[in-house]
């Protein structure tokens, strides 16, 4: 559409920059590649540049010729891997000949001599299974969760959401999980081995994680596990319509691959043909899937802008038959700054071997079962031979019927040529069965059991009258070694479960598809981040046997100290032990209980029902109405005819103590005027309630103050009561009566007595003035006295003063009159003597 108007007027003088600019070529090569020209500077734009998908098919993009290197190279590795594991092979095929799952035809020594198996490899391998999957694999889910971290409400919740999506989404969307389970544990216990695959399949969307068989994961010789090994192939069959399907989803090239060619091995011969298949025809494409480190051309790893020269892991699919690449994909986290290879399979192990391998059933016991299964052919064949025996014959003896065996009550003509009978048939010396080739091959199989450790226990062994604690080591003695393939299996699936649960957290919805436990709907992602999932076996216990014995041993711990104890909780636990549902029904939690009033907590305390006082709720009225039932004659006397009423008596007085404590609580925050920091509920161990050391310090300063003032409070009222409750009493009325009289008595005595006093006391009063006044008086005059003899000792020192002055003054002019005598005596002489 073309605009007559722009909106805004262009700026001035915008001709004059223009006409300066240099001018632009771009040129098209194809719709995906193009090139620009400015001036000195040239911009080509690539296809695939800019947009480059990372989870892209770079096969794509890669030309014949790389591609066809590329496969060259990768079957030549492969070839040479298949090779390594030739011998591991052959075990493994022999192997499974043994197994006896069909029957085989003999011809030697004789036609119809016994083709039967011992039965020692199915039968350790059946039993391996079936106590392996009800312990992995319970009805409830094979997922636990468990917190990562400090332990917070959310993340308890968190955790319990995730148990749930995750034990639903294995049990029920992804209906495949068991059967593929049940099938791994039997070839884990015959050839050692078994691989899962665990990815998001774009067909079903949704996680999935398929067995693979351990003939179909082929890795290079020296590798020692999947995570360290330079390249594991995995061997996959597909059918023409499921090629074409990823093919049309874009998953493959879309190349033609001509019709599928037969290519099996001999793993895949023997199990066709012990499972009764024809192993001549297969029409389904073998696929190569590579996960290899390669050093991809015009993909390769730089560091500051140069090659290093490091392979980098990738996923490399090849049909095998005609050698054509279908895709080449990255194999690292596109935020990973190392590049480090994703695993996508889980290796389960029967017994550590010297590689890579483990040892199986096929390798521990697998010269048994075939030592076995010659004797018990041996044994057949003597029974055979002598419950029918061959022999010689005279030519001219004939038998009507010719060697057909004679039947019950029958009786055949026969010819002969002359003599009797006996001299014409000479039969063969067979023996019976040899009791030493029976007892040989008992030998045999009792060792192959133990060794395999799928043994019996013998009954006899223990004793019932055995403390748990022995049978507990017999158990632990005799599953030493399925524990510790127990544990194994458990480390594996804790791997499993951990990939599934990156996919589901990664590729589903922020809500659960159903409503949750505890928690709201979108809660999903998040949950995911804050616990860890692990399986819900137990590592240390194989069997449910021994978990049985183990928590026998804790119930017989607790009998002799049992209020330390959790004893509804450790029951419910011994009775999920024991497969039962519903265990928090059978024995209440407490802490799933809900607030009831008095009268049904009393009806459940009588039909042996838990209860639970709540805070918020009225606790005296709860203890009155409990308190009277306790006291009501009529209940009383149906409690003595109740077996139970000494357990129901103690619940009683234990629900009336919690009620108690409640409000003994209450009345402390009355005294304070403040609520108390709210209480650790039962189980509940996180830190968030825990108080810090100095809050908790002041609060129990200040708890203390309110509990004094509640002691007197709580001592006035009962000494009121216990007066109250006396004063009705009639022998304690006359009593006080009595007591009253005597206190008026004692009254009269003692106004007639104070009276007394009080005259003594005017008396002494009186006394006192009269002596106050005397002693007034004579202080007076003692004053007066005293002013008298200081008047006049004042005059005398007047008197004194004055003649003392007097004294001095006159004989202070006698000193004068003395000196001017001298100086005129002393004056007459000098004057003389200046006459002369």
């Amino acid at each position: 559409m073309a605009m007559d108007r722009a909106l805004y007027q262009a700026p001035q003088g915008l001709e004059a920059l223009t006409s300066q600019e240099p001018d632009i070529e771009i040129e098209i090569v194809d719709p995906e590649a193009v090139r620009i020209k400015a001036g000195g500077m040239e911009i080509e734009i690539e296809p695939g540049e800019g947009g480059d998908d990372f989870g892209a098919n770079l096969a794509e993009e890669m030309d014949e010729r790389q591609l066809a290197t590329l496969a060259s190279d990768l079957l030549e590795d492969y070839e040479a891997d298949i090779s390594s594991r030739k011998d591991w092979l052959d075990t493994y095929v022999k192997g499974l000949k043994l197994l006896g799952l069909k029957y085989e035809t003999r011809t030697e020594p004789w036609p119809g001599a016994c083709g039967v198996y011992h039965p020692l490899l199915m039968e350790s391998a059946v039993k391996f299974q079936s106590e392996t999957i009800m312990e992995t694999f319970p009805a409830t889910g094979p997922v636990r969760a468990r917190i990562i971290g400090k332990e917070t409400v959310a993340k308890r919740e968190a955790s319990i959401r995730v148990q749930e999506d995750m034990n639903y989404e294995l049990t029920e969307v992804m209906r495949e999980y068991r059967p593929e389970h049940e099938r791994l544990l039997i070839t884990l216990c015959l050839s050692g081995n078994a691989f899962k695959k665990i990815y998001f399949d774009p067909a079903l969307e949704r996680q999935t994680a398929v067995f693979i068989p351990p003939e179909d994961i082929i890795v290079p010789y020296g590798a020692m596990n999947l995570e360290s090994a330079e390249r594991v192939t995995h061997r996959m069959r597909k059918t023409k319509n499921e090629l074409r399907m990823l093919q049309v989803a874009g998953f493959y090239r879309d190349e033609d691959l001509g019709e599928p060619s037969l290519v099996m091995d001999d793993v895949e011969k023997q199990k066709a043909q012990e499972q009764g298949f024809s192993a001549t025809t297969d029409n389904r494409y073998q696929i190569l899937e590579m996960h290899v480190d390669i050093d991809l051309e015009g993909y390769e790893d730089e560091k500051d802008g140069e090659l290093t020269g490091i392979a980098l892991p990738y996923i490399v699919t090849i049909e095998k038959s005609t050698g054509t690449v279908l895709a080449v994909r990255r194999n690292w986290l596109e935020d990973d700054k190392l590049k480090l290879r994703r695993q996508h399979f889980v290796h389960y192990g029967y017994i550590p071997g010297f590689g890579f391998y483990y040892f199986g059933l096929i390798h521990l016991i697998g010269g048994h079962a075939n030592a076995a299964t010659s004797l018990l052919r041996q044994l057949v064949d003597a029974g055979t031979l002598s419950n029918l025996p061959g022999g010689l014959k005279a030519r001219g003896l004939r038998i009507k019927g010719d060697d057909t065996p004679i039947a019950p009550g029958e009786f055949r003509d026969v010819d002969l040529p002359s003599g009797a009978i006996r001299d014409n048939i000479l039969p063969l010396p067979y023996k019976e069965p040899s009791q030493t080739l029976s007892m040989l091959m008992d030998k045999i199989v009792e060792d192959g059991r133990r060794f395999a450790a799928v043994a019996d226990l013998k009954v006899s062994d223990m004793s019932a009258q055995s403390p748990v604690g022995t049978t507990l080591a017999i158990l632990e003695r005799v599953l030493k070694v399925m524990s510790a393939v127990q544990a194994r299996i458990h480390y594996t699936m804790k791997q499993e479960f951990k990939l599934l649960a990156e996919i589901i957290r990664d590729n589903t919805p922020e809500e659960y598809s159903y409503e949750p436990e505890v928690g709201s709907r979108r809660a999903k992602r998040a949950d995911y981040d804050l616990v860890d999932v692990i399986p819900v076996s137990d590592p240390n216990a194989s069997t449910m046997s021994q978990r049985v014995v183990q928590y026998q041993a804790v119930l017989q711990l607790s009998q002799t100290a049992p209020q330390i104890y959790d004893l509804p909780f450790l029951h419910r636990q011994m009775i999920e032990t024991l497969g039962m549902r519903n265990a928090s029904k059978i024995v209440p939690d407490k802490t799933d209980m809900k607030p009831v009033d008095p009268v049904s907590e009393n009806m459940n305390l009588m039909n042996g029902k838990p209860v639970k006082a709540f805070l918020y709720q009225d606790h005296e009225a709860h203890l009155g109405v409990h308190i009277a039932a306790m006291k009501d004659p009529k209940i009383a006397a149906m409690m003595g005819q109740n077996p139970q009423a000494q357990s129901i008596m103690a619940a009683s007085a234990a629900h009336i103590m919690e009620h108690t404590a409640f409000a003994y609580r209450k009345e402390i925050e009355k005294q304070l005027g403040a609520a108390l920091p709210p209480m650790m509920e039962e189980g509940d161990e996180t830190e968030e309630r825990v108080l810090p050391p100095e809050i908790e310090v002041q609060l129990s300063q200040l708890a203390a103050q309110a509990a004094m003032k509640l002691l007197q409070k709580n001592t006035a009222e009962a000494q009121q009561q216990q007066a109250a409750q006396q004063q009705q009493d009639p022998l304690i009325q006359m009593q006080q009566k009595e007591l009253q009289i005597k206190e008026q008595e004692v009254q009269q005595k003692g106004q007639i007595a104070q009276a007394e006093l009080q005259r003594k006391a005017t008396k002494d009063q009186m006394d006192a003035a009269a002596k106050a006044d005397d002693i007034r008086l004579r202080e007076e005059a003692m004053k007066a006295k005293q002013e008298y003899d200081g008047t006049k000792l004042g005059i005398e020192i007047k008197r004194h003063q004055v003649e003392q002055q007097n004294q001095q003054e006159l004989e202070g002019t006698r000193l004068g009159v003395d000196i001017a005598r001298n100086r005129a005596q002393m004056t007459q002489p000098s004057k003389g003597t200046s006459r002369q």
